[in-house]
C-alpha cells in the first residue's frame, strides 16, 4: 500500500500525539516537576478557598407543624427552590431567591414524620381511631383550630400518648417510606461541585415548653443515611434526652462506618436549659465528664440567628454591647407556657455560653461550649427566604398578606404573653469555607468550625489568628494566603505564646452586592478573671469612615442611616464595600485561655416590616423596628496556653 504525499505527514502527526501523550500530561500537571516559589498565586493551593453558603434546617410538608398548617410543598420543592428556580408558594404566590444557595439540607421533624399527609388525607388507619377524625378535622379547617391541634399534638408526642394508629415512629412502615423518599429526593437533587444536599433531620425535645432542638447532619450517601432510620424524642423508641441522641448517633455511626453531627438550635427559648451548667435531667446534679465530653463531641456548631429570634448575645448580659439588643426573642420559652425570668438567659445565648465553656473547662478539663457559629431559617414553608424584601414567612400562616405583621402568633392569656407576626426575622444563612462543594468538603468545614452565621445576606468574611500578623498584612489582596501561613482559621486554636508575644488577628469582610455597605468590624473576647468569672469586651477594630475616631472607651460613632421608609430605600452613600484589619489583644495575659470572634455590621437597611408596609400600603405596627442592621458571626478562635 502506498500512501499519498498529503497523508504522511498528518499519519506521522498523529503517532506522535500518540507516543508522547503520558510525557506531555506529565510535564503540563506534575506539581513536581517547579521547583521555588510559583509566580501564580493561586498555584498548588491548598486551603479551603471557597465560601459556600446555605441553609441547614428547613422544614417541608412532611413536618407535622409544616403540613398541619397548611405547607403542602415538599423536599423536591424545596430543593428546586434553593437552587434558583421559581416555585408556587403554599398560598398560590410566585416565588424565587435572588442568589442560589451552594447547599442545602431538608430537616423535617421526626417525630411522626409523614403523618400529618396521612392525617390530612384522612388515611383508612387515621379516620378508625377518635383522635385521627378529630385531628383531621382540625388541619383541613386550618387556623386556629390547625394551630390548637399541632401544639396538642406536640404535647403528646412529648409524652408518650399518641395512639398506636397514629405513631409514626421507627419500624412503622409508613414512617420507613417518608424516610426512604427524603433520602432520595436528597440522592436525586445533589449536584456535587454545583449544588450539595445535605441528608438530615430535627430531633425536637421540647421539655416543658423548653426548647431543645436539634438538626441532626450527615457526611455521607443515601446508602447509609438508609441503614437506620431517624431518631426520635417519642419513649420508648426515643428520647428527649440530648444524651441519649449522642449514644444513637454513635451507635449509628458504629453500624454503618459514617459520619454525624447535631447543632442545636434556639437557646433563647429553651428558659436556661440550652447550655445548662447542672443536668436539667438529673436532679439538677453537676454535669459529669461523660456529658461534658459527649457535648464536644457531637456537637461542634450552634445556630445563632434564625427566625425566632437571635442568639449570639442578650442586653442584660452584656450591658456594655450597644449592638446586643437584636431581635430579641426574651418573653418565655417556645411555646409561651413559661415567662422567662433573668437568671434562664446565661444558659441560652451563644456568648454566654462560650464563657460558660472556659468555666467549665478550668473546673473540669474539658470545654463542652466551643463551638462555631452558623445560621439557617427554620424555615416551615418549604421555602428558604432570608432577604428583607423576599420574606415568605417562618409559617404558611406567615406568607406575604396584608397585615401579617400584626397577626397575634401566639398568646399566653394566663401570664399575660404575646407574640406577635413582627417579631420574626428574616434569617439566617451558614457559610463555610470549603474546597469544593460537595457533602464530604461541606460535612469537614463544620466538623472543623470554619464556619460563620449571616442573618441573610451574603457577607463574605475571613478570620485567621496567629502571633505574626503585621499592620501591614492589611494590605493584601489575598488575605487567605498569609491567613493560613501565618495563623489559624475561624474555629482553630491558638497554642502557647512565646516570651513577649500577644494574639494578633487578621480579619476581612466583603459585602453583599445585594445588600447594604458594611458599617464595621468588631473582635468579642471573652476570658476568666482571677477570681474564675468569665469576662467579655468588645473591640472595634476597622470601620467605614476613617476620619471617625474611638472614645475613650474605645466607642465608635454610629455610621447614620440612609433609608426612606416611605418608600423602603436605602442609598449605600456611608458605609464601604469592604473592611480589613490587623489587631493586636491590648490586654492580653499569656496565662489566662480566651476565645475571640468577629462580628460584621452593615449600614441600616428596611426591615421586612417596613417593604411590607410599602407593599401593602398599610401603617407598620409601632413596636416593629424600621430598619435592621443586618451582620455576621464567625466562629471562635481559641487561645490554649498550656497546649
Amino acid at each position: 500500500m502506498k500512501l499519498s504525499r498529503a497523508l504522511v505527514p498528518t499519519l506521522i502527526l498523529a503517532a506522535f500525539k500518540l507516543s508522547s501523550a503520558s510525557a506531555m500530561d506529565a510535564v503540563h500537571t506534575d506539581p513536581s516537576i517547579f521547583k521555588g516559589k510559583a509566580y501564580s498565586p493561586y498555584a498548588n493551593r491548598s486551603f479551603p478557598a471557597k465560601v459556600l453558603f446555605g441553609d441547614v434546617h428547613v422544614h417541608t410538608g412532611l413536618s407535622g407543624d409544616a403540613g398541619g398548617g397548611g405547607t403542602r410543598l415538599m423536599p423536591r420543592d424545596a430543593y428546586r427552590f434553593a437552587r434558583g428556580e421559581q416555585v408556587i408558594s403554599n398560598t398560590g404566590q410566585p416565588v424565587r431567591i435572588s442568589q442560589p444557595y451552594d447547599f442545602m439540607a431538608v430537616a423535617d421533624h421526626t417525630d411522626g414524620m409523614g403523618m400529618i399527609t396521612d392525617v390530612l388525607a384522612g388515611a383508612p388507619n387515621i379516620m378508625a381511631e377518635p383522635y385521627g377524625r378529630e385531628l383531621n378535622a382540625a388541619f383541613n379547617a386550618g387556623g386556629e383550630a390547625a394551630s390548637k391541634a399541632m401544639f396538642g399534638l406536640i404535647a403528646r408526642f412529648s409524652q408518650g400518648k399518641i395512639p398506636t394508629a397514629l405513631n409514626y415512629q421507627p419500624g412503622n412502615p409508613a414512617y420507613r417510606s417518608t424516610w426512604e423518599g427524603i433520602v432520595q429526593a436528597a440522592e436525586d437533587y445533589n449536584e456535587p461541585g454545583k449544588f450539595t444536599t445535605l441528608i438530615g433531620f430535627e430531633w425536637t425535645s421540647l421539655v416543658q415548653g423548653n426548647n431543645l432542638h436539634r438538626v441532626v447532619l450527615m457526611r455521607d450517601n443515601g446508602d447509609k443515611a438508609m441503614m437506620i432510620e431517624p431518631y426520635t424524642t417519642t419513649p420508648p423508641l426515643g428520647s428527649p434526652n440530648p444524651r441519649d441522641l449522642w449514644k444513637w448517633m454513635e451507635n449509628w455511626e458504629a453500624k454503618t462506618g459514617g459520619r454525624m453531627l447535631a447543632v442545636p438550635h434556639n437557646g433563647n427559648l429553651s428558659n436556661g436549659w440550652m447550655f445548662p451548667l447542672l443536668d436539667k435531667f438529673d436532679k439538677n446534679n453537676p454535669l459529669d465528664k461523660a456529658y461534658l465530653k459527649n457535648r464536644a463531641r457531637w456537637e461542634p456548631l450552634v445556630e445563632v440567628t434564625q427566625p425566632k429570634g437571635d442568639g449570639e448575645a442578650h442586653p442584660l448580659l452584656s450591658p456594655d454591647d450597644e449592638f446586643a439588643d437584636f431581635e430579641t426573642w426574651d418573653a418565655g420559652n417556645l411555646d409561651l407556657s413559661q415567662a422567662k425570668t433573668p437568671d434562664m438567659l446565661l444558659g441560652e445565648y451563644a456568648r454566654s455560653a462560650l464563657k460558660r465553656g472556659l468555666e467549665l473547662d478550668a473546673q473540669t478539663g474539658i470545654n463542652p461550649y466551643k463551638f462555631g457559629m452558623i445560621g439557617s431559617t427554620d424555615i416551615h414553608t418549604a421555602l428558604s427566604t432570608t432577604s428583607e424584601n423576599n420574606w415568605f414567612g417562618k409559617h404558611t400562616a406567615d406568607e406575604p398578606k396584608p397585615g401579617r405583621a400584626k397577626h397575634l402568633a401566639k398568646e399566653n392569656k394566663k401570664l399575660g404573653l404575646k407574640r406577635f407576626g413582627w417579631e420574626y426575622q428574616a434569617a439566617g444563612v451558614v457559610a463555610v469555607w470549603a474546597q469544593d462543594n460537595t457533602r464530604g468538603d461541606i460535612f469537614d468545614a463544620m466538623q472543623r468550625k470554619e464556619t460563620y452565621a449571616t442573618t441573610g445576606p451574603r457577607i463574605r468574611v475571613r478570620f485567621f489568628g496567629g502571633f505574626d500578623f503585621t499592620a501591614a498584612d492589611a494590605y493584601t489582596r489575598q488575605p487567605a494566603v498569609l491567613g493560613y501561613s501565618k495563623g489559624v482559621p475561624m474555629g482553630g486554636d491558638l497554642h502557647k505564646a512565646a516570651q513577649g508575644k500577644a494574639p494578633t488577628f487578621l480579619v476581612a469582610a466583603m459585602k453583599d452586592p445585594q445588600s447594604g455597605n458594611l458599617d464595621r468590624i468588631q473582635i468579642i473576647k471573652g476570658w476568666l478573671d482571677a477570681k474564675g468569672k468569665a469576662q467579655e469586651r468588645i473591640y472595634n477594630v476597622a470601620w467605614s469612615d476613617t476620619d471617625s475616631r474611638l472614645d475613650s472607651k474605645g466607642k465608635l460613632a454610629a455610621v447614620g442611616n440612609s433609608v426612606d421608609a416611605k418608600t423602603a430605600t436605602w442609598k449605600n452613600t456611608i458605609g464601604e464595600a469592604e473592611l480589613i484589619s490587623v489587631w493586636k489583644d491590648p490586654d492580653f495575659n499569656p496565662a489566662v485561655k480566651a476565645f475571640y470572634y468577629a462580628r460584621v455590621l452593615e449600614i441600616p437597611t428596611p426591615r421586612w416590616t417596613t417593604y411590607d408596609a410599602v407593599y401593602f400600603n398599610e401603617k407598620s405596627p409601632k413596636a416593629a423596628p424600621v430598619t435592621i442592621q443586618e451582620r455576621a458571626y464567625t466562629s471562635p478562635i481559641w487561645y490554649e496556653p498550656k497546649s
